[in-house]
């Protein structure tokens, strides 16, 4: 049986490399979203919106984002929503793995392309078993997005109704485990989000839950059902990712609990606190709001929304082991080591050099969003620069200035919100050729840094 086209236009195979058919992929889907929120009866009042509002939807939802220039329960239809929570779902999981499930289902042959696209897609290490990998984490996805909305049907139906109830059960389990940061909180308060169940324990901590497992993502869940959740055996992609994700929840915790949020009775502060730690990595849902948090406050979930999840996982950003590597390089380096170990185990020169480069990639084009962001819109730049982390780390948090936007302002998130979410090197990589240059080895000569 002949291999079949990964994609439904054959010579995108023939012509482009994987890297290429990814955004391709990812470009055609949001395109389609945002032609079918334009139309009148995606809108609860059977208006068209705008072009450039349902292009900044569609890609805010391809992308896992979650900012948005309406707000969601009030602008949109069920039909709207409906959509919105498909492109979730699908922008999650990631287009080149709905190819394949789709490919799976109807019993076709999946191809060397296929596989090395499908590796490149989610990050995977090795090519061997992706397939089944595959299996493994698109039953993963519906098993915890099942249980997640089992968990959230008790509150939702108490105060909703049954069928409401429900709805909002499934929409928020997926918008979480995807790290989309999507509600549907808004007929309480329009972009209010979460901030109406601040004090309710067992909503955020069902979504706390969710977006940590989603952000930590299913090559890490495979590595411990592997070992049993014993550190013995497992890879170090494996231990790098556990060992950020505490820190990066741990810290910022301790610092809204004894700082930020010191004001609050305890009994509210500790959910508060840990919820506001894990959020913008990167689930975009706040139980307080950061138009009224303090500038060290916005300071500190910048760096983590640009940080992100694991690599693989829904979330998005620079990633916990770019961060690990700068943070591994620079120690050796201060201690004039001459390779990087982590674990036991040595990180190789290539590796290295991809970390600083995603970090210089996300760094330059964060500054330069945040100068033109608040030289456009007039706005101080600890807000630009909250917003433009935002994008590019696919999270979706605001300081409210998003429905307000400029044209040129939503054209720029856009780019980010897509670059996040393909990742730099992805765009880097298919900008390029195949074929590897031959580069001229010059003469070498010493300067001084620092």
């Amino acid at each position: 049986m002949k291999s079949v086209s990964f994609t439904p236009v054959p010579f995108i195979r023939k012509h482009f490399n994987s890297f290429q058919t990814i955004l391709i992929e990812f470009m055609c889907l949001i395109l389609i979203g945002s032609a079918l929120l334009s139309l009148p009866f995606a809108s609860a009042d059977h208006q068209p919106v705008p072009f450039i509002n349902a292009l900044f939807t569609s890609t805010s939802a391809v992308c896992v984002t979650g900012l948005v220039v309406y707000d969601t329960a009030t602008q949109w239809s069920i039909f709207g929503r409906t959509v919105i929570l498909i492109l979730i779902q699908i922008g999650g999981i990631g287009v080149v793995s709905m190819t394949v499930l789709l490919m799976i289902a109807t019993g076709r042959r999946i191809g060397i392309f296929q596989r090395l696209t499908m590796q490149d897609a989610i990050s995977a290490p090795q090519i061997g078993g992706i397939v089944r990998f595959t299996r493994f984490f698109l039953k993963g996805t519906v098993l915890i997005e099942g249980l997640g909305t089992i968990l959230l049907l008790p509150p939702f139906v108490k105060e909703f109704g049954i069928w409401k109830g429900l709805g909002y059960a499934l929409f928020h389990s997926i918008s979480a485990f995807c790290n989309a940061g999507f509600d549907l909180m808004g007929m309480k308060e329009p972009f209010s989000s979460f901030t109406h169940y601040y004090g309710h324990t067992w909503i955020s901590l069902v979504l706390i839950l969710l977006i940590v497992v989603g952000g930590l993502g299913f090559m890490t869940w495979q590595d411990l059902l592997k070992n049993k959740f014993r550190q013995r055996g497992l890879r170090l992609q494996t231990k790098i990712i556990l060992c950020m994700t505490l820190i990066l929840i741990t810290l910022p915790f301790l610092y809204f609990f004894f700082i930020e949020y010191a004001r609050m009775p305890l009994s509210e502060r500790f959910t508060v606190s840990l919820f506001q730690a894990v959020t913008p990595r990167t689930a975009g849902f706040n139980t307080m709001p950061y138009n009224e948090m303090s500038e060290s406050g916005l300071l500190i979930t910048i760096v983590l929304m640009m940080v992100g999840g694991a690599p693989g996982s829904t979330a998005g950003g620079m990633k916990l082991t770019t961060l690990f590597i700068l943070l591994a390089s620079t120690h050796a380096n201060l201690r004039h080591y001459s390779n990087v170990n982590a674990f036991h185990r040595r990180i190789e020169p290539d590796i290295i050099h991809n970390a600083f480069t995603v970090i210089t990639v996300y760094v330059t084009l964060l500054l330069i969003g945040t100068v033109l962001l608040s030289g456009v819109e007039r706005i101080p730049v600890i807000h630009a620069m909250f917003e433009c982390a935002s994008a590019l780390g696919t999270v979706g948090l605001t300081t409210g200035i998003t429905p307000g936007l400029k044209t040129i302002s939503k054209i720029i998130l856009i780019g980010f919100m897509f670059l996040g979410r393909t990742g730099g090197l992805t765009i880097a990589f298919a900008m390029v050729s195949n074929s590897k240059r031959v580069q001229p080895r010059m003469p070498s000569e010493r300067i001084t840094v620092g």
